[in-house]
């Protein structure tokens, strides 16, 4: 879990995560999804952070029932599909939540 005070320690990501949410016309659901799991797992690198930010919104997504594309979520992130491709699932088991089966 976070506290509080990581939200506002974390205020600029939080931000750049809500400008992704709005591109991906995400609704509040996986958007409160995304930024629990972001706060949850954020590196202390601030290099990781991006990837961070775009995993967590593309498990909130997920979770959330509004699935977004990698692809998608990395453009609104501006980070590879790869990054996302190589974090989602370890997001996923960290938060203790499965990965679907397609």
């Amino acid at each position: 879990m976070y506290r509080a005070s990581d939200h506002r320690e974390h205020e600029e990501w939080l931000e750049e995560m809500e400008r992704a949410a709005d591109a991906l016309e995400l609704d509040a659901t996986a958007r409160s999804r995304a930024v629990d799991l972001f706060l949850t797992t954020v590196p202390d690198d601030d290099r990781s952070k991006r990837s961070a930010l775009a995993a967590s919104l593309y498990v909130g997504a997920l979770v959330s029932g509004q699935e977004r594309s990698q692809t998608a979520v990395a453009e609104a992130t501006d980070v590879s599909r790869l990054t996302i491709q190589q974090r989602w699932k370890d997001l996923l088991e960290e938060a203790g939540l499965e990965a679907p089966d397609w």
